[in-house]
């Protein structure tokens, strides 16, 4: 494959107003349009952009985090289109499927080669504590968002790529990566019985949860207008700008088309369409556009119930995920061997109001072809929907201080794994806003800080995993 330079961000990515409509989003919540005033405040102490899975999270430990007795910091948060409305509330591939799945041995193999061993575990350790805390978290809260803790199934359906896996988890066991021990691999002999895919080589079964994020998302957003948070939706931010000048108190300037807002700190939780806004994360953060649908299997099938949540893998870069729900149908995404040959269909990619033919067709019979006793079966594909990603170009997500900037902060580049990393994250971010903390002191993953550093390496690994892809370099 070639890599046309030209796709290199010609363009800035903005959310478009007509997104294909998600599963996630069939069950819409009172304040999925949402303005809590007419008009936009002149000024407040935080803008938030973005009322996705991070921007709500923030505004959620702000609050939180404010000592009892005082009043939380003035917050304005402006969405684009609707509440949670772009990746969170589509979840269209592997992890961010609504998966609370940690990786605890697969990229952090890889990571524990770039950046050493206690580094990746730390990474895993952060990740694998989401699945329990946000159980507690959902249960203390009594959010009705469908939240099931269970194990995850990681079925290789290649010898090769199986062993290459287990060794890397065996590696990383040896070395004392404590979360990898967690992890059961289950070999050749047994893999197709233990997980009841076809052809199964292998595979790797480990705690995990799922969640019905929208739902999630829309709880805190509730909350947060209950202690004081002001929410626009439908209110693109069209530009942000800065004035150095110490004698005044909001020197952030928030535009939109319906007027502008001063700040005194702003925080971008914009995800794919970061650079659009703070244009350092050019070629950093891309916008990468996936595939999810949802299959239902008609209540007198007689099929083999599925009650664990599955990755289905060929290769390093063809994988699926399913998360099989309570009502019976299940949500499965991927299907990048239906358009990933060419780049322009995927990469860099912010139009999420289309779905590829081809990828639609991918799902026909999906578990007729790929389950044990599901050969007879009438499952059938009733919604396909596409969402928007934002890609870190080193795959790891840009959290803190905007470097060079002041009182600027990120939340953003997930790579589609933003399930078992956001919430905490927003944590350790609302630390930084609300206490001045600087990064090392929030405990988060250290890898995890976005730096000078990392904006100027030129390396982008999104290409890494893409057939015929041969250059890494800047595009």
């Amino acid at each position: 494959m070639h890599v046309d330079s030209s796709l290199a961000m010609s363009s800035k990515p903005t959310p478009v107003p007509n997104g294909t409509t998600p599963f996630w989003r069939t069950e819409p919540h009172a304040l999925d349009s949402h303005r809590s005033t007419e008009f936009l405040p002149l000024e407040c102490d935080i803008v938030i952009v973005g009322a996705g899975y991070a921007g709500a999270s923030v505004a959620h430990h702000i609050i939180n985090q404010t000592q009892p007795g005082l009043i939380p910091p003035s917050i304005v948060i402006l969405e684009a289109r609707q509440a949670c409305s772009g990746a969170t509330g589509r979840n269209v591939i592997f992890h961010i499927g609504g998966h609370m799945k940690p990786d605890i041995y697969n990229g952090i193999a890889g990571l524990a080669v770039d950046h050493g061993v206690e580094a990746a575990a730390e990474v895993a350790a952060f990740e694998a504590k989401h699945v329990t805390y946000l159980k507690q978290f959902v249960e203390n809260e009594n959010i009705q968002c469908d939240y099931v803790v269970t194990k995850a199934i990681d079925v290789q359906l290649s010898q090769a790529h199986s062993a290459k896996l287990k060794e890397g988890y065996d590696r990383l066991i040896q070395n004392g990566c404590e979360p990898t021990a967690t992890a059961t691999f289950v070999d050749t002999p047994e893999a197709e019985k233990f997980s009841g895919v076809k052809g199964a080589k292998g595979c790797f079964t480990y705690d995990a949860g799922h969640i019905w994020p929208y739902k999630f998302v829309l709880h805190l957003l509730e909350n947060a207008l209950a202690h004081g948070v002001n929410l626009q939706t439908h209110t693109p931010v069209s530009g942000i700008t800065y004035v150095n000048d110490p004698s005044l108190a909001h020197r952030w300037t928030v535009k939109t088309e319906r007027g502008c807002i001063s700040a005194k700190k702003v925080v971008l939780a914009t995800n794919a369409y970061t650079s659009s806004l703070a244009p350092q994360y050019k070629e950093k953060i891309v916008p990468v556009r996936g595939t999810c649908s949802r299959i239902v299997v008609p209540p007198n099938d007689s099929v083999p119930r599925l009650t664990n949540t599955y990755t289905l893998r060929w290769n390093n870069w063809n994988y699926d995920y399913l998360i099989p729900r309570d009502d019976g149908s299940i949500v499965v995404g991927g299907a990048r061997p239906a358009f990933i040959d060419d780049l322009a269909n995927w990469y860099n990619v912010s139009d999420d109001s289309q779905v590829l033919e081809a990828a639609i067709r991918y799902w026909d019979n999906y578990m007729q072809r790929n389950f044990v006793g599901w050969e007879e079966s009438h499952a059938y594909t009733d919604r396909v929907w596409t969402g928007i990603m934002g890609y870190s170009s080193d795959g790891l997500p840009h959290i803190g201080r905007v470097p060079g900037e002041d009182e600027q902060y990120i939340i953003a580049g997930f790579t589609g794994h933003g399930m078992p990393q956001i919430f905490l994250a927003a944590e350790g971010l609302a630390k930084m806003i609300l206490q001045g903390l600087d990064f090392k002191e929030t405990q988060l993953p250290w890898l995890f800080e976005s730096t000078s550093s990392r904006l100027e390496n030129s390396q982008n690994k999104i290409f890494a995993s893409t057939p015929g892809v041969k250059s890494q370099s800047r595009l």
